[in-house]
């Protein structure tokens, strides 16, 4: 729908004109009036981040210390009595699979420059302590529809800063991506992210993930096992290199794995290896075939997995909270919230949650 932001105290004026609602948030596009410039809102109410605000505080933090061109950048941050309003950086050119899908030419060498440009991200992140720990396709976006976009990381909301004295060992991330060490309950560290950037090159390369099961349990034994391989047909047309490449990343012993800067070093990213022949048909197909299961859309506890094996605890992902049935939470069995943000200004009370009147479509 159509609404205004507004408040006098406010400098510019927001004017909403879509939105798509979550179980925990809602994000919108918006048009500062002041300068047309167009950006994205995370709009979450205060009583949704009840035993979240640990999450919120730790994803602000994360995104106020960082800056990369590969990046999704929050630009400001407005609270209200009851929402907190995250202005993001807009990205407009969709989620990874469906450009690849809609592409009628793929290659090897086109699946090369876009692992180079995530590898440089994160390798950025790690740099500055900072791990992702949900890195997935459905976290990968294009900034613009235009064919020449750059791919930006999004979702910050298990990230984890290093060297805060905890040590990283909560089981989070996405079935599917998330790494060995995880599942089996180890202390971990930034290598996760390379076990995932490896989960997305080989399905980049062929449409499907390298682990699926129905169950559960047998899923995360194949994790744990680090069980897969480069099955024919479809991998018969891939070269050999980026074989090597994803072998490197999705080493089960995190010691040995590949860190972000040897990775981008391999000849399959810094040379000439990654073929030019067309995959498209092949690996278009694979992705309609296998990522229309949800299961691969949810994010999740694994620790409940790994003692019970058979329980899944959902999380908040937006690409899998927009189709949730959950019935909204009750504001009355629920106390007050508070959000910390630490190292930056929250500006309090700017907007008013009931002046929000909507507008006919010729105010746009």
């Amino acid at each position: 729908g159509r609404h205004a932001i507004s408040h006098p105290k406010c400098g510019t004026n927001m004017f909403l004109f879509f939105s798509n609602s979550g179980a925990f948030s809602e994000v919108v596009m918006a048009r500062e009036k002041a300068t047309g410039k167009m950006v994205a809102i995370k709009c979450i109410p205060k009583k949704a981040l009840k035993g979240k605000e640990t999450s919120i505080e730790n994803e602000i933090a994360v995104l106020r210390k960082i800056k990369h061109e590969n990046i999704v950048a929050l630009e400001d941050i407005y609270e209200s009595s009851n929402h907190l309003y995250l202005i993001m950086q807009l990205v407009s050119g969709g989620e990874l699979f469906d450009r690849i899908v809609e592409k009628g030419f793929y290659t090897e060498m086109d699946a090369s420059r876009l692992i180079k440009q995530v590898l440089d991200a994160v390798n950025y992140l790690h740099s500055m302590g900072i791990v992702h720990r949900d890195l997935k396709p459905e976290n990968l976006l294009y900034f613009s529809p235009h064919d020449d976009s750059k791919i930006m990381i999004s979702d910050f909301g298990l990230s984890k800063m290093e060297g805060t004295g905890d040590v990283m060992a909560t089981a989070c991330g996405t079935p599917g991506y998330v790494a060995p060490e995880v599942l089996a309950q180890k202390p971990y560290s930034k290598a996760v992210d390379c076990w995932s950037i490896g989960v997305i090159a080989y399905i980049l390369l062929c449409g499907y993930p390298p682990f699926y099961d129905e169950n559960d349990s047998k899923l995360f034994e194949q994790i744990l096992k680090a069980d897969y391989e480069f099955d024919a047909p479809y991998w018969d047309d891939i070269s050999d290199s980026a074989k090597d490449f994803i072998s490197c990343l999705m080493e089960k012993d995190p010691k040995k794995r590949f860190t972000c800067d040897q990775a981008l070093q391999h000849p399959w990213i810094a040379g000439d290896t990654a073929l030019c022949k067309n995959i498209h048909e092949s690996v278009s197909r694979q992705i309609r075939k296998n990522f229309a299961k949800s299961k691969w859309r949810q994010a999740f506890n694994a620790t409940a997995v790994v003692r019970h094996m058979r329980r899944l605890q959902l999380g908040t992902s937006f690409s899998s909270s927009i189709n949730s049935n959950n019935p909204p939470p009750n504001p009355q069995s629920r106390a007050p919230v508070r959000v910390r943000v630490s190292n930056c200004t929250v500006k309090s009370e700017l907007l008013d949650d009931d002046q929000h009147p909507v507008l006919p479509p010729s105010s746009f």
